[in-house]
C-alpha cells in the first residue's frame, strides 16, 4: 500500500474506532482475510482466527452494551482509552511501508489523537443527551454512532479519499462540541455581576 493512502486509511479506521472501538479492527480483520489489505508484519495477529473470534465478540458486546442506557455512560468512562488505543492499532497495522519510527510516532499522533478526539466529542454529545432527555434519546445516538464508524470504516478501506472527507467532517463536529462545553463550562465559573 502507498505510505500516504495507508496513512489516510490509518486516519479513517482511527476516527471510526472513536465512535465504536472494535467494530473498525473487526472490518479490518475481514479486509485483511480477504486479502484486500495487507498489514505490517508485526500486526498480522489482527487477521488471525483468534482475534476475529475475539474482535466479533468484543463488537458485538459494544454495540449492545451502548443500547442500555445507564451502561452507557458507564461504557463511556473506559473507551476514550480504548478508543485511543484501537486507534494507534490500526494506524500500526496499515501502514507497512512506513519505517517502523514513523508508523509508531505517527499512530501514536494521528491514529491515537483522531480516535481519542472523536471519542471524547461522542462523550460530550452522550452526556448532554442525558441530561437533557434523562438517557431516553442515547439509543438514537448509539445508532448514529454506529453507522458513523461502520460507513467511515468501509469507506477506509474501499474509498480512502472520500473517508478523510467523512473524518474532516466527524472531527470538526467533535471540534465544535468541545468549544461549546468549555465555554459553557468557563461560564458558569465566571463570577456573576
Amino acid at each position: 500500500m502507498d505510505p500516504l493512502l495507508g496513512l489516510v486509511v490509518g486516519v479513517a479506521l482511527s476516527a471510526a474506532s472513536g465512535l465504536r472501538a472494535f467494530l473498525p479492527i473487526l472490518l479490518t480483520c475481514l479486509a485483511a482475510r480477504a486479502g484486500y489489505i495487507t498489514l505490517t508484519p508485526n500486526m498480522a495477529w489482527i487477521a488471525s482466527d483468534t482475534a476475529l473470534i475475539a474482535l466479533a465478540t468484543a463488537a458485538a458486546l459494544e454495540v449492545a452494551a451502548y443500547y442500555v442506557p445507564w451502561l452507557d455512560n458507564l461504557l463511556d468512562t473506559v473507551a476514550t482509552p480504548i478508543a485511543m488505543t484501537a486507534g494507534v492499532i490500526l494506524m500500526a497495522a496499515v501502514t507497512p511501508d512506513l519505517p517502523p519510527l514513523v508508523r509508531w510516532t505517527l499512530a501514536v499522533i494521528a491514529g491515537g489523537g483522531t480516535a481519542g478526539l472523536v471519542q471524547l466529542g461522542t462523550v460530550l454529545v452522550r452526556l448532554k443527551s442525558s441530561a437533557v432527555t434523562g438517557g431516553l434519546a442515547n439509543p438514537l445516538l448509539a445508532t448514529g454512532e454506529l453507522l458513523g464508524a461502520l460507513i467511515l470504516a468501509v469507506l477506509g478501506l474501499v474509498v480512502p479519499v472520500a473517508a478523510l472527507l467523512g473524518v474532516a467532517l466527524v472531527l470538526a463536529v467533535a471540534v465544535r462540541r468541545m468549544g461549546r462545553f468549555l465555554r459553557a463550562r468557563r461560564t458558569a465559573a465566571a463570577p456573576q455581576q
